[in-house]
């Protein structure tokens, strides 16, 4: 069992930051939120997430989840996953081939949809204690590589002046968190990087040999 608490205490105290900085945003531009219930557009962005959060989520949702439910939301994971896949290589081609600009690829995958695991038959989320800090802001206006973007469904004018939540700066942070997780638990792996989809986060076994920290019998005999 790996002990990372003092790194996951870290990201629940940004995640609450962010929750309140949400908050407060979406209070003083009310009148352009149209989040309604049972509405999923969010819930079908495409999206990576760092290594604290696809952690940090794994071990919550098998925590707090009752196994009926994990196992529904495992079996929509897989179907993402695979479909995550496809549109990763064919996005890679684009790029190694110089089909699209990287601009070009995230104006792509904006369009694209991809149902996330988390969101139940009735458009609802069977985890939402546990969303990532994207889905926390989504709604709102986010900087996002140092544009901005907002819900096609909301009332925000392109081109208007709104307080935003700077998802860049944010993604810093969690590449901070990302590198202490690994300092906290002793990883030799240079994993601090990595970035994949929820689906992927839910699949994986983020145990002591994933982090390299499996002992190798053989050469301790």
């Amino acid at each position: 069992m790996l002990h990372i608490d003092q790194t996951f205490n870290k990201y629940e105290t940004l995640v609450e930051g962010v929750d309140q900085a949400v908050k407060k945003i979406g209070e003083a531009h009310s009148e352009c939120l149209r989040c309604a219930p049972h509405c999923s557009d969010c819930c079908q962005a495409i999206f990576d997430l760092s290594l604290i959060e696809s952690v940090y989520i794994n071990y919550r949702f098998y925590q707090s989840l009752e196994k009926s439910v994990q196992d529904r939301v495992l079996e929509r994971a897989d179907r993402a996953d695979r479909q995550a896949y496809r549109l990763k290589r064919r996005i890679h081609k684009m790029l190694s081939q110089g089909e699209k600009t990287e601009e070009e690829v995230l104006s792509l995958l904006a369009e694209e949809r991809l149902r996330c695991p988390f969101l139940n038959e009735s458009d609802l989320c069977d985890a939402y204690h546990l969303r990532p800090i994207t889905c926390r802001a989504y709604g709102l206006t986010t900087i996002i590589h140092g544009a901005g973007y907002s819900c096609g469904k909301s009332g925000f004018a392109e081109g208007g002046a709104y307080r935003s939540i700077n998802l860049d700066r944010i993604n810093q942070h969690l590449g901070v968190l990302s590198e202490e997780l690994l300092i906290e638990i002793g990883s030799p792996e240079d994993l601090k990087d990595r970035l994949v989809p929820l689906s992927s986060a839910l699949l994986t076994d983020y145990d002591d040999e994933y982090f390299g920290l499996k002992k190798d019998c053989a050469a301790e005999g």
